[in-house]
């Protein structure tokens, strides 16, 4: 639908919330309009730009987790990967889904918590035919390395080609760094320092290891950090010095990690983050800082700020709408799970949404589009992906559950 408006809701954005209208014009947000389909929002359910969740490994979506035995936690990222690739999981996963079908179970996991937005941390040659076809927007757009220490997969081209990259292309360089505590992860950033790499190009995921001088170093060069709090604790028993980079002025964003150690989805890692800094330093992670990470900060962080992470003329119309249960916006989405979505917006397309809001599709459902039940309400969303949780079904031999999936597929004869 070229033109609509969502009405009466209350539009928020990282300056403030407060009633309005949204326009949405070919596919981009536009000023106000008068003609067009109008959705009544009644004022009861806050709009926001659609989340971003800045660190995510698309083909590792699956459950349960794989992590530490008996208590004893991991030095550095390495034997958590010999012990996934040596887990039932891992087989199971790799029985069940094929990469298209493994992609495309991880952007539903990512369209049901809100996200329009992701990175998927893998290098071009691994995803590059597979993204363009996802129904949500994973970056195609960025340089990678896996992480900077003697034992790293080798992803992408030397460092300094990476980083030189994405300078040229006003990209981000994306990279694991200080995934733990031996004596390369310590001294990670600045061994990266010294090939000339950290400026504001850089997103360093984890930072788990960084030093009160690390953190200084990577706020004066402007470098953004992924925050995977749940995935820290889970394979480390900690995570970084999160308040530090908060206080230093460093960009802090929000990453799930896979679910094969992190949180089941972003609205999961944002309550679970908020309780952890709580835990560690006794106090709030102030709610509007919450939404900033996960908007914001994010879409500064992997360079595209300039069309997305917030609702303003002309930006992308990226749009999640959730049920108004709290008075204050930002305290409404820190406190949100996948059953208080109303609708999710994809440049202007409904990908997600109520069934009252099958008017923005043009009336009726599309050939493309299935209905489900989520927390008893008939919802409409892009693709099939109740056929593809009954294959994961039929391929196990078991009623799998999958957490991040928040519905019961029905079964067909």
């Amino acid at each position: 639908m070229s033109k609509y408006i969502l009405k009466n809701g209350i539009i928020t954005n990282s300056d403030g919330f407060a009633p309005g209208d949204l326009t949405v014009k070919n596919g981009r947000i536009c000023g106000n309009g008068q003609n067009g389909v109008i959705c009544d929002l009644g004022a009861s359910s806050f709009v926001y730009p659609a989340l971003i969740n800045t660190h995510d490994h698309l083909r590792g979506n699956y459950l349960p987790r794989v992590g530490p035995q008996n208590g004893v936690f991991y030095l550095n990222w390495l034997p958590w990967d010999n012990d996934l690739k040596a887990s039932p999981c891992y087989a199971e996963r790799s029985r069940a889904l094929d990469m298209e079908k493994g992609y495309l179970l991880s952007a539903y996991k990512t369209l049901f918590s809100g996200i329009i937005t992701v990175n998927d941390h893998f290098p071009h040659e691994f995803n590059k035919n597979i993204l363009p076809t996802l129904p949500i927007r994973a970056i195609q757009n960025y340089a990678i390395a896996h992480e900077a220490s003697s034992y790293e997969l080798k992803w992408g081209g030397p460092i300094t080609e990476e980083h030189d990259i994405a300078k040229k292309n006003n990209w981000p360089f994306i990279t694991h760094l200080a995934e733990g505590f031996d004596d390369e992860s310590m001294n990670s950033l600045a061994n990266l320092e010294k090939t000339g790499v950290l400026s504001r190009h850089c997103l360093f995921v984890h930072c788990i290891a960084f030093s009160d001088e690390d953190i200084k170093k990577c706020a004066a060069a402007g470098a953004s950090i992924s925050w995977c709090g749940a995935s820290n604790m889970f394979m480390f028993n900690t995570t970084c010095k999160i308040k530090k980079f908060i206080d230093a002025g460093v960009n802090v964003t929000i990453g799930t990690d896979s679910s094969h150690t992190g949180a089941f989805n972003l609205l999961e890692e944002i309550k679970y983050d908020r309780e952890l800094y709580r835990k560690m330093f006794g106090e709030d992670l102030n709610a509007k800082l919450i939404f900033k990470m996960i908007t914001k900060n994010a879409a500064k962080a992997l360079w595209v700020g300039d069309c997305t992470g917030e609702l303003k003329t002309g930006y992308n119309a990226d749009i999640l709408v959730l049920k108004a249960q709290k008075d204050d916006a930002y305290e409404n989405l820190a406190a949100a799970s996948s059953k208080d979505i109303e609708l999710l917006i994809y440049e202007g397309k409904a990908i997600y949404g109520e069934e009252r809001f099958i008017a923005l599709l043009g009336g009726s459902l599309p050939e493309n589009y299935t209905m489900l039940k989520v927390n008893g309400r008939s919802m409409f969303v892009t693709g099939d992906p109740a056929a593809l949780y009954r294959h994961i079904r039929k391929a196990t031999g078991i009623k799998k559950i999958l957490d991040f999936l928040p519905f019961e597929p029905e079964e067909q004869d």
